[in-house]
C-alpha cells in the first residue's frame, strides 16, 4: 500500500472547558501519552501524535480535502508544520490519480532519509480522500462523544460537510 492512514482508537479525555476551535479541541481531547495515528507512505510507517501533531494538521487536512473535492483543480500544496511531523507535499492531479512529491524534514523515529528516498507516490484521488476521512471521522465522533464545546465551530462544520459527502473509495 503506497498511502494509508491507520487512525487506531486513541484514548480521549474530557474537555470540560470551552475550547477556541477545532484544533484547540483536538489538543485538549487527546492525552499526550496515547496511541499514534499511523500514516503509511510507500510502505514506511510514520507515527503521528494526536495531541502534539494532529491538532496542528487538522485545519490543513480539511482545506486540502475541500480543494481536492473540485476535480478541476490540478495542483495543491500542503506544509505539515508540527514539531514531530514536518513535511511538504506537492500534489498534481491527472484524471483520477494524484501524484504526490514530498520532502520530509522531521518524523518520529528519524525516518526522514528513507521517506525522502521514497518521496513520490501515485494514488487514486478517491482512496487518498477516503483515508483522510477516516481520521476526520475519528476526530468528529470523539468530539461528539465527549461533548466538546468550542467557540468557533467553522472547521468542525466543514469537517462534518466533508464526511456527509463521503463516497466509498475504489477498492
Amino acid at each position: 500500500m503506497k498511502f494509508r492512514l491507520q487512525p487506531g482508537c486513541p484514548a480521549t479525555q474530557r474537555a470540560d472547558e470551552m475550547t477556541d476551535d477545532l484544533a484547540d479541541s483536538v489538543s485538549l481531547l487527546y492525552p499526550t501519552e496515547n496511541e499514534y495515528l499511523i500514516l503509511w507512505w510507500n510502505r514506511v510507517p510514520v507515527a503521528i501524535s494526536y495531541a502534539e501533531d494532529v491538532y496542528v494538521m487538522v485545519d490543513d487536512i480539511i482545506v486540502l480535502l475541500e480543494t481536492l473535492e473540485n476535480p478541476e483543480i490540478q495542483e495543491a500544496h500542503v506544509y505539515w508544520g508540527s514539531s514531530d511531523f514536518r513535511a511538504e507535499w506537492w500534489i498534481d492531479r491527472t484524471g483520477e490519480e494524484l501524484s504526490i512529491d514530498s520532502r520530509w524534514d522531521s518524523v518520529v523515529g528519524a525516518y526522514e532519509s528513507l521517506l525522502n528516498e521514497r518521496r513520490r507516490i501515485t494514488v487514486d484521488a478517491k482512496v487518498f480522500v477516503a483515508e483522510w476521512l477516516k481520521l476526520l471521522r475519528r476526530i468528529v465522533d470523539d468530539i461528539a462523544r465527549e461533548s466538546v464545546r468550542m467557540g468557533d465551530e467553522d472547521m468542525l462544520v466543514r469537517a462534518r460537510a466533508l464526511l456527509a459527502a463521503e463516497r466509498p473509495a475504489a477498492a
